[in-house]
């Protein structure tokens, strides 16, 4: 069993509850919550295949994931703060998106001995409100620290669009909102596929005072298995994602505004079916994967901007959180103490200026 000598900072996590907020399941979850298994087939009926693959799994995605739910799950490693990362609140037009800051700053967090250290809240930039919708967050809590707006838009149709449109990076309206980001001293959580790293490269170099991570290393989707309707379906198209990826993240770490996160790099998406074998990956299976991934995202980067997320619940399927902590670890212990600092606590620390009163770090 691999050890931390500290506590643990993970910036992103996700928390809904379908029974007591606006939520596309909220209906099907009251009036079926007690029967799960026939619940599981109504919404392989009514919802898209391409998002179901996504999930891989239904049950995690349709009950609540609330501070206890979490601290279950990280319950092997000391955890000390979390980020809320938005979950795809169901009011997300205009300022319905600050409900869901007005919902996450009441949960119990410190009752299951955990801290909120930040919310990365939703918000468009193309919205023609946005710069009050931005304020609407600061009023509704403190710790309101920077947006999430979702790029995710693969051309293989089969696999899920988390985004209205191709290109939201590139889009006007959203470029002319995106200013109100640096001049208010907010980061922002960029999240495309692989395919879209040039994207999020020319955003980082359009507004090189504002604070970008790109959120699961950019999600090679295919990866490692087949997903949607043609990619990653043989091996060589698969060391081509890896290849591609490869070079365009380097390119993207030129930019010492953006920072990365490992994290997400179980999701189904990605081609992992061990959801399919009624299991979840071992440590030794995960770090069989994904050690060429955190390799390459270190000797990038460096160990200063990434940083250690879990993501959780989206990787649930394929993987419980304590496994995926102790294989983290282990791929990470050979860059030294240092580093394990920096990745798991110090880098996340000081993206989202987070006050850490156990050690007295402050950034």
């Amino acid at each position: 069993m691999e050890e931390l000598g500290f506590l643990i900072i993970d910036p992103h996590i996700h928390q809904w509850d379908p029974y007591h907020t606006p939520h596309s399941a909220a209906v099907l979850v009251k009036a079926l919550g007690k029967y799960p298994a026939v619940m599981d087939r109504v919404v392989r009926l009514v919802k898209p295949k391409p998002l179901l693959e996504t999930l891989g799994t239904t049950q995690y995605a349709l009950n609540p994931y609330l501070p206890a739910n979490y601290q279950k799950d990280s319950s092997l490693f000391p955890v000390e703060s979390v980020v809320h990362v938005e979950a795809n609140w169901h009011h997300h037009k205009g300022l319905g998106v600050v409900e869901e800051t007005n919902w996450i700053k009441q949960l119990d967090f410190n009752r299951h001995g955990l801290k909120l250290g930040a919310i990365v809240a939703a918000a468009d930039p193309r919205d023609r409100k946005f710069k009050d919708i931005l304020k609407a967050h600061q009023q509704a809590s403190p710790l309101f620290r920077g947006i999430r707006k979702m790029a995710a838009w693969h051309e293989d149709s089969g696999i899920y669009r988390w985004c209205d449109r191709p290109h939201l990076y590139r889009d006007k309206k959203f470029l002319k909102g995106f200013e109100q980001l640096a001049k208010m001293d907010l980061s922002f959580d960029a999240w495309g596929y692989s395919t879209q790293l040039a994207e999020i490269t020319s955003l980082a170099k359009q507004f090189p005072q504002t604070r970008i991570v790109v959120d699961h290393l950019a999600t090679p989707a295919g990866l490692f298995g087949a997903v949607g309707k043609k990619t990653g379906i043989t091996a060589s198209q698969r060391e081509s994602i890896f290849k591609q990826w490869q070079q365009d993240i380097a390119v993207l770490a030129e930019h010492k505004n953006v920072y990365a996160k490992i994290s997400g790099l179980m999701m189904p998406v990605l081609g992992h079916r061990f959801y399919q074998q009624k299991r979840t990956a071992t440590p030794a299976e995960i770090v069989n994967l994904l050690s060429p991934l955190l390799e390459h995202a270190v000797q990038v980067f460096g160990v200063n901007r990434i940083m250690y997320a879990s993501n959780f619940p989206m990787d649930k399927a394929n993987a419980t959180l304590n496994d995926l902590v102790q294989a983290y670890i282990q791929m990470l212990r050979p860059y030294g103490e240092q580093a394990m600092h920096a990745v798991f606590r110090q880098n996340a620390a000081h993206f989202y200026q987070l006050h850490l009163e156990s050690t007295h770090e402050k950034f």
